[in-house]
């Protein structure tokens, strides 16, 4: 019953929750650099992240259609074209404004489509702690249920045995005593005990 409690390091929880940022800003970098080195007003390599993008545009459009269709796999895709359509912008233009506010609009989307997944896997969380809590407490009343009985059980045998010894000691006893005659005993029998005469009948 007693579980290793792990704490989660603050690298950890943190993590998930900047990597829409991270991400994004790892495009707009990357974009601006690929700008300084030709990319500015460069017709060719605006037509091929245009393409690009729509291209994965398709591909997610693609993989979420029908009932068979991968919800991550349509997500994958769609981030990679919002993150090729903010490269392409950010490398073609001259200013930093329009790369900006695209930016801050991927990122906003970014965290909306996580925010789902977020939601999703903490909702499952919950309902396995959950899950797992019934199942310890089912677990722990049936442990006391059956401890009590084993208890209840071992009190039995023990009154049984202290009475056994008692009435061995009372007969040892009365033997030792003067006068006793055990062949008058028997002649007048003893008395049958009720639950004796109960045992039998059933």
């Amino acid at each position: 019953m007693n579980e290793q409690i792990i704490a989660r390091h603050w690298l950890g929880i943190i993590a998930p929750k900047a990597a829409p940022a991270v991400a994004t800003s790892t495009v707009l970098i990357l974009a601006r650099i690929w700008n300084v080195n030709g990319a500015e007003h460069s017709l060719g390599n605006a037509v091929l992240m245009t393409v690009l993008s729509l291209g994965a545009a398709a591909a997610g459009a693609c993989a979420s259609l029908g009932r068979s269709g991968d919800g991550v796999l349509a997500g994958t895709a769609f981030a990679a074209s919002g993150g090729l359509a903010l490269a392409g912008v950010a490398g073609y233009a001259d200013g930093l404004s329009l790369p900006l506010l695209l930016w801050a609009l991927t990122t906003a989307v970014a965290y909306g489509l996580a925010a789902r997944y977020w939601r999703t896997d903490r909702r499952e969380r919950v309902a396995y702690e959950r899950h797992v809590t019934d199942r310890r407490e089912e677990r722990a009343h049936i442990e006391r249920v059956e401890t009590l009985r084993a208890t209840t059980q071992i009190e039995v045998a023990r009154t049984g045995a202290a009475y056994a010894e008692q009435l061995a000691q009372a007969l040892v006893t009365r033997a030792a005593l003067p006068g006793f005659d055990p062949q008058a005993l028997n002649r007048a029998g003893l008395p049958q005990l009720p639950a004796v005469e109960e045992r039998q009948a059933r």
